[in-house]
């Protein structure tokens, strides 16, 4: 089965990297749990990130949302993923992401994001998905909300 891909189209004469990654829709008493990346480009995500050599993308999924929010989280489910084709520029490369997306519950706040450059974003459900940056999140974010 073909992974949907959203956002820019391959762009010619470009070499991508594969880059796999795990993010967290995260909904609780009518709110979501964003993270705002401040660099390079101030946007509001879903929690997660990059998958690394040997890491399952569940235990991936545990350990960003911890840095990214310093939320631990619970009964997470997968619902799906998608590709997009960008570029990276923490780390100066075009990247094919495949971003696999999971439902999860915000258990435990153990103090503020350890991530540089993240802040925790407790956002009205309403409000969520007209933040988001990327097409992709905010097509689960918005399956998850109904």
């Amino acid at each position: 089965m073909a992974i949907r891909r959203v956002g820019d189209p391959v762009r010619p004469g470009i070499r991508y990297r594969h880059r796999a990654g795990a993010y967290a829709v995260l909904v609780r008493d009518g709110a979501v749990l964003l993270t705002f990346q401040e660099a390079p480009v101030p946007e509001y995500q879903l929690p997660g990130g990059g998958i690394d050599p040997e890491e399952s993308p569940l235990r991936a999924l545990h350990r960003e949302v911890l840095e990214e929010t310093g939320w631990r989280i619970g009964s997470a489910r997968r619902l799906g993923a998608f590709r997009r084709f960008t570029f990276m520029p923490d780390y100066d490369f075009w990247a094919e992401k495949i971003c696999h997306v999971y439902l999860a519950r915000p258990a435990l706040s153990l103090g503020a994001p350890s991530e540089p450059g993240h802040t925790a974003v407790w956002t009205p459900a309403a409000l969520a998905p007209g933040l988001i940056a990327n097409e992709g999140d905010r097509a689960f974010l918005e399956q998850v909300l109904g």
